[in-house]
This record gives C-alpha cells, structure tokens and sequence, in this order.
C-alpha cells in the first residue's frame, strides 16, 4: 500500500495559509494583552507596520482601554493622537499605564491636514503608536496611509464610525466595536482567516487597574498641542 507523505499545502511555506485559518501575519505583532482576543488575531496580536481599522458605534465605548495595553508596551517611542474627538485627559491616560509625557497631541484645522500629518508620522517610523480618528476617509487616502505605515514598525490605528464597515478599505484588519456591560462586543468585519458572525464579548477591565494612578498634583506635562498647517497639493481637494 502506497502513503502519501506529502507535507501540507501550509507546511511548505510560511506565507502560505487555507482560509480555514488564521494567517501566521506577515508583520511584527505586539501583544493585544487579551488572550481571548489574541487567540481570534493572525498573527496572535496587533500587527505593526499595517493599517488597522477599529469602527466605533460612537466615541468612548472602550477602545482606549483595548489597546492600552499594547499602548503602552510601546509608549518608550511615543504615542501620537492624531485629531481625537475630546481633549486627552492626562490622568485617564495615566491611569491607562500611558505616561503622559509619551503623548503627543496633533490637532489640525482640515481632514487634508491630518491626513498629511498621519502619512509624515508612519513614513518617518519615530513613534510607537498612531491613533488617527477619522469621520470621512477616501480609499486612496487609505491606501497611502496603508503604504505609510508599510514602511515603518509603527502601530497604527484608524478608527472610524461603524458605518464605515459598508466601505472597502485596504486594511488587513478590521474591528467593530459596540459597547457591552463590562466590555465591548468586537466583531470581526475582515481579517486574514476564516469569516466569524457571532461578535467576540471582551471583558474590560475599570479605568485605573492597568497601573497606579498618578496622584494628582502629580501629573507629568504631556507634549504640547501640535497645530498642523496646510500641506500637500496632492490632498487639496479635500479641504
């Protein structure tokens, strides 16, 4: 009797992979600091150096303390708050285990702005982070940041409404996020491996029981508010 002892299409090659699974991931991962999301992650964490989407239901449902621990296993190269919704709060990031020194907050006046602002970051690969919040975003503003953040080891969140799930997007991870009691509820809208319908709950642990808070009066100087000015012709008809 004749065996095939032929290896498996996956154990020819790293690259390769069956849709049944989950990509191995192409880039550096940094840990999520949630095993039960990690197991539901190619590559087992956040990738670096790729465009990553986070859709919210609407601002605050749980996203800072989601990537908070990933945040801060790389604050040591800075973090960089590009257009957030509120004002960062210092303490609440400190809270977070985030030092308050490491943040940088740009705030630019056009979408142009801080779409130009964003590509500069990841291009020069100089901080460990980027969080970009974004209402609108073209595709082919997507695939220069995609291509951006391609050229450094960057973590690099883009988080938009949950509409947006409805439009393509070149990023190779994409996450929606809705509130739940003491969690989110994560559902996966694209990522390299098979298809899961029912949403992923994640526990989220209280603001303040990453780290000790910082007593207040204590409270490190952040970086200075950034104020982008206008650039690049090629985003004009954004504004």
């Amino acid at each position: 009797m004749l065996h095939d002892n032929k290896p498996a299409l996956d154990e020819l090659h790293p690259s390769i992979w069956r849709a049944s699974q989950l990509a191995r991931g192409s880039s550096r991962c940094i840990d999520s600091g949630h095993a039960v999301l990690a197991s539901q992650l190619p590559g087992g964490g956040w990738p670096a150096g790729e465009l990553t989407e986070l859709l919210v239901s609407q601002p605050g449902v749980g996203e800072l303390r989601l990537l908070a621990p990933a945040m801060s296993a790389v604050a040591k190269r800075g973090i960089m708050l590009v257009q957030p919704p509120h004002p960062p709060q210092t303490l609440a990031f400190a809270a977070l285990g985030i030092p308050p020194p490491q943040l940088t907050w740009v705030r630019p006046t056009k979408t142009a702005d801080a779409l130009w602002a964003t590509e500069q970051i990841l291009k020069s690969n100089s901080v460990g982070c980027v969080l970009f919040w974004a209402a609108h975003c073209r595709n082919d503003s997507l695939r220069r940041l995609h291509l951006a953040a391609q050229s450094s080891e960057t973590l690099f969140f883009l988080l938009r409404p949950l509409q947006s799930a409805h439009d393509s997007s070149p990023a190779p991870l994409r996450l929606s996020l809705q509130p739940a009691a003491d969690g989110v509820n994560i559902g996966f809208v694209k990522r390299r491996g098979p298809a899961r319908d029912a949403p992923l709950f994640l526990p989220l642990v209280p603001p303040g029981t990453f780290k000790r808070p910082i007593a207040p009066g204590r409270v490190p100087t952040p970086s200075p508010v950034v104020e982008v000015p206008r650039n690049w012709e090629s985003y004009a008809e954004l504004r």
